[in-house]
């Protein structure tokens, strides 16, 4: 297997879930800033243009969320579950991907991708909004793991993965965690994971 990745926030989902479930995949750098996702190659792989990108045999799959459940199974674990835990795993990729990652990675692509690529900051309206609306949904993560260690039943998911994936760019990006200590607690206990603190390939 082959993925093909950048360090930024959906190929670190995929990248963490292959390092956590040591997958034997050939890990492939793609370089945005040499717009190596527009080559004919890669976008005849995924005609989106974007990262990740899984390559198994022949079978190709984009989206980060279906490479994750696919690599679980590959592995024959857990992380992607064929129970009544399913739904609600599938509830809260869903959740993440409407309301709490979607606003938090504004955040994070103002604060950390802009500064990188040398374009101009958004207006100081834009950025309280997206902090408005990451204060919700963090309220209502907040609550949902006040009383658990992982969201969905008793063991890691690509729920998690998936969702606390800006929350280690907190810091930079100017997410205000440390309002919501539940969700901070959580990760925290993600950050003991060496393939969560590193998903990247050194």
């Amino acid at each position: 297997m082959k993925l093909f990745y950048c360090e930024t926030l959906n190929p670190r989902k995929a990248c963490a879930v292959a390092r956590y479930l040591q997958s034997p995949v050939e890990f492939v750098r793609v370089d945005l800033g040499k717009r190596e996702n527009r080559t004919p190659e890669f976008l005849a792989m995924n005609p989106n243009g974007k990262v990740p990108v899984l390559q198994d045999g022949d079978k190709t799959l984009w989206e980060s969320s279906a490479i994750m459940c696919y690599l679980s199974d590959a592995a024959e674990a857990d992380l992607w579950p064929h129970d009544e835990r399913q739904i609600d795993v599938m509830r809260w990729l869903s959740w993440d991907s409407q309301h709490f990652t979607r606003h938090a990675s504004v955040l994070y692509f103002e604060y950390v991708i802009k500064p990188l690529f040398g374009l101009p900051a958004a207006d100081a309206k834009e950025l309280e909004e997206a902090t408005k609306h990451f204060r919700t949904f963090a309220g209502v993560l907040n609550t949902h793991l006040a009383d658990r260690k992982f969201l969905v039943g008793d063991g890691l998911t690509v729920a998690d993965f998936a969702v606390a994936v800006t929350l280690p760019y907190a810091d930079v990006a100017h997410l205000p965690l440390g309002d919501f200590p539940a969700v901070q607690r959580w990760h925290d206990r993600l950050n003991e994971l060496p393939a969560w603190r590193q998903p990247f390939p050194v």
